[in-house]
């Protein structure tokens, strides 16, 4: 049985609250660990380390900070196999997906590793009569982020990877479900050469997040998780005068035209809808076929394809996807499948009575897929997070568009289609924050920016890309003027460039 504790100062402590929770392995449904759930005062102490630290990291200049970066990527490459075992043991993902989830956060590490031209200012030489001008970018200070169970490596370094080289120190609140990777990757970043304070890890509930909230020297905090939390956080860090990035659910849609390759549709469909077993804030959920013969078609192809996808321990190379996070997440998936079919949708296929030879007590689901879903339903107003795929049938195009423009979240969406003039159409008018085109999960590459509009994201910066320098630095302008272009006397009127 494993004690996770946090790591403050550098090193690994253990918890001192006398709280804690069950981590569990979710394919054999047992626990694995005990998890330690800190206290205010002990998300104090990890502020007040990071306080400390931080003036001489940010006085580091930027190229000694990459190179810290530079050597953390060479560390986690080292323990590649090993983060992701242990990343799948805990969250349920298989190994080759755990993989991904590594890679895609590394690949933010990588972007910031550029920091030195990323900090760059501005200089104009002669704005005026003897003045230069010039703008630099400084960190906060001391700054946090609040990260969900499904993503346990790519998003903390979505995350601290940004922050860290900006200069400033980071407070991390990972989920309490799966916090074996960030409290590995935080012993990495010290093997790298990053000074202790700089990144510290706090795990908790609530009573952390609040402590992070209402703590004075936290200048930003960011945010993955529930669209209700993340306002939440959002709302209460602008109370304290907080910058915030909080990022919430989703309803993802991809539009399939009469004209779309169907069977590459379909590949999309099956892997973006229930790899990870859907849980994924990027998850195709919603399939919108435009036109009757373009529905049957779809659904004659992906009955099979689920009825046939390959349920499997985490550590099942051929697995298609693993178990849920845990029993309650297994529930509740279940529960809105009893909705749907409650709500009047068709249930093509069931996944729910699936059982796994020798992991009887794991947390599996089969793939379920409904057909005749309609906008008025819970299955298609809330976000499932499982292995579920609805279809909602349109008439036209117009139709399916409205769809995901009219949806109170607007994280992704997808369009399948060989029409080049219908793409663009699509990708300027969708009321959605990241589109893709014949791409089933429009994840931008790290050195853009990833965020989604309406109850998906509030906040006006995104994560990674220039947006998350933006966000960790403030600027600073300098107008300068010296003594051999000063004119006698005193001026009374505001300066201007005259």
């Amino acid at each position: 049985m494993r004690n996770i504790g946090h790591f403050i100062g550098g090193k690994n402590v253990a918890g001192t609250s006398g709280r804690t929770a069950d981590v569990y392995e979710p394919m054999t449904g047992d626990v694995q660990g005990k998890v330690a759930l800190a206290s205010r005062a002990e998300m104090r102490e990890a502020v007040l380390n990071a306080r400390a630290a931080q003036p001489d990291w940010a006085a580091t200049n930027p190229q000694r900070r990459a190179r810290v970066m530079m050597k953390f990527l060479e560390l986690v490459q080292r323990d590649y196999d090993k983060l992701a075992e242990l990343l799948a043991r805990e969250h349920g993902k298989t190994v080759p997906d755990a993989k991904g989830d590594i890679q895609r956060g590394l690949e933010v590490v990588e972007f910031a590793c550029g920091i030195p031209h990323l900090m760059k200012g501005e200089y104009t030489e002669g704005a005026g009569p003897g003045i230069d001008i010039y703008s630099m970018r400084q960190p906060l200070g001391v700054v946090a982020g609040i990260t969900p169970f499904n993503f346990p490596a790519m998003i903390p370094m979505w995350k601290f990877a940004p922050a860290i080289a900006c200069g400033n120190a980071f407070i991390l609140k990972p989920s309490e479900r799966d916090p074996g990777v960030p409290m590995r990757l935080a012993e990495l970043m010290i093997e790298a050469g990053l000074p202790p304070g700089i990144l510290n890890v706090v795990n908790g509930d609530k009573e952390a997040v609040d402590a992070i909230l209402d703590d004075p020297d936290i200048r930003a905090v960011g945010f993955v998780g529930s669209s209700p939390i993340a306002q939440y956080i959002y709302e209460r860090s602008a109370a304290t005068g907080k910058r915030a990035q909080c990022f919430g659910g989703a309803k993802n849609h991809a539009i399939i035209m009469p004209d779309a390759d169907m069977d590459q549709t379909v590949d999309a469909l099956i892997g973006a809808g229930y790899g990870s077993a859907g849980e994924r804030c990027m998850a195709i959920s919603v399939a919108v076929p435009v036109g009757k013969t373009t529905a049957d078609r779809l659904m004659e192809k992906l009955i099979p394809r689920v009825e046939s996808l390959k349920i499997g321990p985490s550590t099942d190379p051929s697995a298609d996807f693993g178990p849920l996070v845990t029993a309650a997440a297994l529930e509740r998936v279940k529960g809105y499948v009893e909705t749907g079919i409650k709500e009047g949708a068709t249930l093509a296929v069931d996944g729910r009575g699936f059982k796994m030879q020798g992991y009887e007590k794991g947390f599996y689901m089969g793939g379920c897929l409904f057909d005749n879903v309609t906008r008025d339903m819970k299955i298609y107003k809330e976000e499932i997070f499982g292995p579920v795929l609805s279809v909602v049938r349109a008439k036209d195009y117009n139709e399916a568009l409205a769809l995901p423009s009219d949806h109170d979240y607007g994280n992704g969406v997808a369009i399948f289609t060989r029409d080049g003039d219908a793409a663009r159409d699509f990708a300027a008018k969708v009321e959605v924050g990241m589109v893709g085109i014949n791409v089933p999960i429009p994840v931008p590459i790290a050195y853009y920016t990833f965020g989604g509009w309406k109850k998906s994201g509030f906040g006006d910066l995104n994560q990674h890309g220039p947006d998350s320098i933006r966000f960790y630095t403030k600027t600073k302008t300098v107008t300068s003027r010296w003594p051999s272009g000063v004119k006698d006397g005193a001026e009374f009127v505001i300066p201007t460039m005259n």
